[in-house]
């Protein structure tokens, strides 16, 4: 039993690149070429695909990323700013993980926005800006798709 527990990491730490690897050049989104399509994963890869580019965010900056997954949106009491959010969890539903969205255009919320926890699809330049001397990442999108 304890050998098998040992192999599952070892498993996912090298599907990671993998993934990385497939999702490269992927299929043309609506709006131009997509760099990075995670809506054609399964939940398990999309998570795995997703923490990568959380945690090595530099690599992707410029790049166009599809995701599907959960809208969700917070308003930080620190800053008083609302940020929007694709959830997207592993596939135990053990573990989530997110990035925030910044729409371009006009929106008001929650007049424009979906409703929480909708299921939603964006596709968007992975950018950054700065906040109280930290990097923060989002994806710039022009448009929302909610799913059914």
């Amino acid at each position: 039993m304890k050998k098998r527990l040992k192999i599952i990491p070892l498993s996912l730490a090298l599907l990671v690149p993998l993934v990385f690897a497939l999702t490269r050049g992927s299929a043309p989104a609506a709006s131009g070429n997509v760099d990075v399509d995670l809506s054609a994963l399964s939940s398990t890869m999309v998570y795995a695909q997703l923490f990568n580019i959380l945690t090595d965010s530099e690599s992707y900056l410029g790049k166009t990323i599809k995701m599907q997954g959960s809208y969700y949106a917070s308003r930080s009491e620190i800053t008083d700013r609302l940020y929007h959010l694709v959830i997207v969890n592993d596939t135990s539903a053990c573990c989530e993980a997110g990035i925030e969205f910044i729409w371009s255009g006009e929106h008001t919320y929650p007049d424009d926005y979906p409703a929480e926890n909708a299921r939603i699809e964006v596709a968007g330049i992975f950018d950054s800006y700065q906040m109280s001397g930290q990097t923060l990442y989002y994806l710039a999108v022009d448009d929302i798709s909610i799913l059914q």
